[in-house]
């Protein structure tokens, strides 16, 4: 009996010792590098032209949008929920371009390619964080219209800056929150075969991919992310322009539809610039084998080349910001006159 519980307690000994060797054993194999490496741009002849093309384009972003931004917080006929809206884009363009552009320079053209850990991390968060928003942003423009188009005599008591501000904030925190996600999802990995990421900053799908360990959560957010992003965002966007266009055609007049339609051109071109490239470049690589470089340089440009062109669209394709243009002009030159004849 004695010998048997000495059996007993020798087994259960063995059995933890041997759960303590495998805990070991595993938190020795978790691997979290002090550096990653971006590869990027690789073998692509003249690429330094194409790194100070991206500096001209991120001080035209800058210049542009701090443009737009300016117009709409000096004119309060602009202080409407529409143009907290545009404002809104505005800083999210710029934002966006600052946490990726920068860097990218840095990280090409001055050959500084390793990032530390952490600095990656905070890289892949802000870069997403700022196009997702921009994603979603939108949409927000797009439920405006089809609110100002299918229920105009509503318009101002559907759509107020108070539930304009509401949505904002809702598109801000929910992101945020997903990002924070994504990226505790991403400590959690162990990187012991490569710290090289394919990709021309850190991109989440190509870093979560270079992990030892399971990764099926990260995967399940990334396709969360695309699915609440970029798949929603354009089903939305399209079924708002579906009652758009059924709600145009019971205008009578054609001068009236095409006054209608006017005020949705600028955000149908935002669209168009923004999901456009990205989509291009997305359907071609499930559909076909295209070049690594090739993709890359595709979708930076997709993500740089909107923030550019959306304070330009905003400034040639709409009235109203045109006349707050003249308004600020013609007081300014009242003013200046009045100070030179002083």
């Amino acid at each position: 009996m004695l010998s048997f519980r000495r059996l007993l307690k020798l087994n259960r000994s063995k059995s933890t010792m041997n759960s303590l060797n495998s805990t070991f054993l595993l938190n020795a194999t978790f691997v979290r590098p002090q550096m990653f490496y971006i590869s990027g741009f690789s073998n692509i002849p003249h690429v330094k032209y194409y790194y100070i093309f991206l500096c001209l384009v991120y001080a035209l972003t800058v210049l542009g949008n701090s443009f737009i931004m300016f117009i709409i917080f000096l004119e309060r006929s602009l202080h409407t929920p529409k143009y907290m809206a545009v404002f809104n884009l505005a800083v999210v363009d710029m934002c966006g371009s600052t946490a990726l552009i920068p860097k990218l320079i840095d990280t090409f053209l001055f050959e500084s390619r390793f990032i530390s850990y952490e600095a990656c991390l905070s890289y892949m968060f802000f870069v997403h964080f700022f196009s997702f928003i921009q994603s979603l942003t939108l949409v927000v423009l797009a439920y405006d219209r089809f609110v100002a188009i299918c229920f105009p005599l509503k318009y101002h008591v559907i759509v107020t800056n108070t539930a304009m501000l509401a949505m904002l904030t809702v598109v801000w925190i929910l992101t945020g929150g997903l990002m924070t996600t994504a990226i505790i999802f991403i400590t959690r990995l162990s990187f012991c075969k490569t710290t090289m990421i394919e990709s021309y900053f850190c991109d989440h799908g190509p870093t979560y991919r270079m992990a030892c360990n399971d990764y099926t959560p990260n995967n399940i957010i990334a396709i969360f992310c695309t699915a609440l992003y970029f798949i929603a965002p354009l089903v939305l966007i399209a079924l708002s322009y579906l009652c758009i266009i059924f709600a145009l055609i019971k205008i009578a007049s054609m001068e009236g539809r095409l006054k209608a339609m006017k005020t949705c051109t600028s955000h149908l071109i935002l669209v168009a610039v923004f999901y456009f490239p990205i989509s291009a470049t997305y359907l071609v690589a499930f559909t076909a084998t295209i070049h690594p470089n090739a993709r890359i340089i595709n979708t930076s440009l997709a993500t740089v080349i909107p923030p550019l062109l959306n304070p330009i669209i905003y400034t040639l394709k709409t009235e109203e910001i045109m006349v707050a243009i003249n308004k600020l002009y013609k007081r300014n030159k009242i003013f200046s006159t009045i100070n030179n004849n002083k």
